[in-house]
Order: C-alpha cells, then structure tokens, then sequence
C-alpha cells in the first residue's frame, strides 16, 4: 500500500470533513456545550446532554489545538464545552452525572465511571491548551476518585447483589492505560509509574487469557479466573483490540519491546477471532464457547471497532515491521472506507447490520459522538508521518 497517499487521505478526512461537521453542528451557542445526536445531515434529533461524551469533545478539540494547529476556533470549541462541565456536570464533589438535559439539568446520576475518565481526559488537555490551573486540579480530583472507584466502579448504583457473583470488567484497566499517558503531566513520576504497571498487568495478565490462546475475555472473577456465565463468556473483539495500541504505546514509553510484540501478537488474534469470516467485518459480541450471545445487537459491524483497529495495526506494523499487520490494515481499511463513510455528508455511520447495510443513519447519538473517527484519523495519519518508510 502507498502509505504516503493514505496519510493524506486520512489527514484530509480528518481536517476537512468530519471535525467541521462537529464544529459546525454540535455547539449549543445558546447553553453551551455539545448537542452530540445528530442525524445523517448534521440535524440536532436530540438535545440531552451526555457527559462521558462532552468530555470527548472537549479532549478532542483541546488535543488538537495542542498537536496539530493552535486554531482560535478549535480552543473556544473546547473551552465553552469544558466551561459547561465545570459548571453543570457534576454534583459539586467532581461526581460526575452520566446526562444532563439541555440546560445543564441533571437526569441520571453518577453511575458511569466513563463520565469521570473523560472529564479527567478533559481537564488534563484542556490544561495543556490553556495553562489554567483550575483545569488541572479538576483533572486531579477527578482522577483520585477513579482510582478509589476501581473496585467497585458503580458504587451505591451497582445493581449486583453483593457476594454471589463477584465479577470486575476489563473496561476500568483498559482506559486506565490510556488516561495514565494523557494526563502524565499532572502526576508524579513514581505514582505515574505504579498506575502503569498495575493497568498492564491487569489488562496483559489477568483478562488476557493464556487458556484461551491469548484472547482478551471481557468479564473476570474478583479471584481473576474465568466464569462459565454470559458475562464471563464475553468477548468485545473491539475494546480488546483498542486495549492493545495503549498497550503498544505504553511499550513505547516504557521502552519494553516485549510488550510491544506482545500487544501486536494478541491484536492479529483478536482480529482473526473477530473477523465475520462471511461478510467481512468484525463482530461486536461473542461468546468465547460459541453460545448464543446474550447482546441482541452481537453480530453489528460498529464505527469504532474498525477504526480503532485500523490505529492499533498501523502502529503495530510501524513498531515491529509486522507485514500482517500491514495485510490487515489493507482489508479492513477497505471495508471501513466502504462501509462507514457517508459519501454525500460528512461525518461516518456508526452501526451497520452483518450484512455490511447503514442500520442507522445518525452520525450521532447516545454513545457516538467526536471522538472514535477523528481521533483514529488522527492517529492514523500521524503514525504514518512519523515513519516515512513505506509498505
């Protein structure tokens, strides 16, 4: 493959199409914040507010300003929409909501530690961009609440009867690599360096199973052994391969080659195991021993999944010189341009049937919002920039 012509390509889908539809449809001029439910044209369908994805917005407009070009209008986007998370997203101890309606009102409690990692993700950018204080100190608190969370991430709102079944989810850990590196600047270095081996030893020793031949099982008991129920059956093919390119640049960080290899090792057999071997694809959900899913929705062919693929092959390939690493990002970078792109409007589709048919037109709703599709191009055409040999 030319990699020149797809860094371009990557590089131009990014700037010119999908972060002006953002730019252009999803700011609330009049309450602030983001309007993240938008239908195929740009169109507002929707106006609660949902925090986890406000602070994606927020880190995603800030990141850029910081790594890409320092634009006025890509810093006031996030500020304002950081502005409104620090004045309507949480309960005024950094607990933060999981939605709010348009105004800023609460609708659903604190239960979804996911608002918490993206505010911190947020307010740790948004600090790098700007240099105010305030951001930093919310980042911190926000983050030191994660970390006391870590065994119970639901709290009071767990619905699980305490004591029977006592599973943890590898969704904690997993985000927990990634926010370790994004807010590195405001921690330090000693307690920087424990939160990191403690995500990869979770995430490459306890859900990574040697049992199953190196899969990533999505649910583990509290002992960390495998449960023969629907939650300790399934597999995220996706979420295990996102894991796997923060693995892969925690490797690089820590200067480990051995966990580099290790990561792509378990991305190309996450990849074959995902891979609808009939229409192309990878499925949502599995279920390690071949039982029917519980998810009714487990053979959907979803945005992210493809996308953040397509990053953790292209940095698996530029880190090891792995050529079928290379072979799978031409397949699947095939099928996501085919499938998931929107020729007509910008922005990309999020879910489609098995088939590889749109099953929703929106481009975004309750859990897509700017984020997957532009941070993988970015990380896509930037990865390639930065190593300049070819395939």
């Amino acid at each position: 493959m030319d990699f020149k012509k797809l860094e371009k390509q990557y590089k131009s889908e990014l700037l010119d199409n999908v972060l002006p539809f953002w730019l252009k449809n999803s700011q609330d001029k009049e309450y602030g914040g983001y309007f993240s439910c938008l239908d195929r044209d740009g169109t507002v369908f929707d106006t609660d507010k949902f925090i986890w994805l406000q602070g994606r917005e927020v880190w995603m407009f800030s990141m850029l300003y910081n790594n890409v070009e320092k634009r006025q209008d890509w810093l006031d986007c996030a500020v304002q929409g950081g502005e409104f998370l620090k004045k309507y997203g949480h309960d005024g101890n950094y607990n933060w909501y999981f939605s709010l309606d348009r105004e800023g009102n609460p609708l659903i409690e604190p239960y979804n530690i996911f608002s918490y990692t993206f505010a911190t993700m947020a307010f740790g950018q948004l600090n790098k961009a700007t240099g105010n204080e305030e951001y930093a100190e919310i980042a911190r608190k926000t983050f030191d609440i994660i970390l006391s969370k870590v065994d119970n991430p639901k709290g009071k709102w767990n619905k699980a009867y305490p004591g029977t079944r006592n599973l943890k989810n590898f969704a904690l850990p997993m985000i927990l690599c990634n926010l370790a590196l994004e807010i590195e600047h405001l921690l330090p270095e000693a307690f920087l360096n424990k939160v990191m081996d403690d995500c990869i030893h979770e995430v490459m020793e306890v859900f990574l199973r040697p049992e199953l031949g190196g899969l990533i099982v999505e649910n583990v008991t509290v002992n960390g052994e495998l449960s023969d129920t629907f939650d300790g059956r399934l597999m995220n093919p996706g979420h295990a391969i996102e894991a796997m390119w923060f693995i892969m640049d925690l490797g690089h960080r820590l200067n480990r080659p051995e966990l580099i290899n290790k990561a792509v090792e378990t991305t190309l057999k996450m990849i074959d195991y995902g891979w609808d071997k009939e229409y192309g694809g990878i499925f949502y959900y599995m279920d390690r021993l071949g039982r029917p899913p519980q998810q009714l929705e487990w053979d959907q062919k979803l945005w992210w999944v493809h996308i953040e693929t397509l990053i953790a092959l292209i940095k698996g390939y530029y880190l090891t010189g792995n050529q079928e690493c290379a072979e799978w990002f031409e397949s699947i970078h095939n099928y996501t341009w085919q499938h998931f792109k929107d020729n007509e409007y910008p922005e990309w589709y999020g879910y489609l049937n098995r088939q590889g048919d749109v099953l929703l037109s929106l481009k975004g709703g309750k859990w897509k919002g700017c984020f997957h599709i532009p941070r993988g191009l970015y990380q896509i055409y930037k990865t390639i920039s930065e190593n300049q040999n070819d395939l």
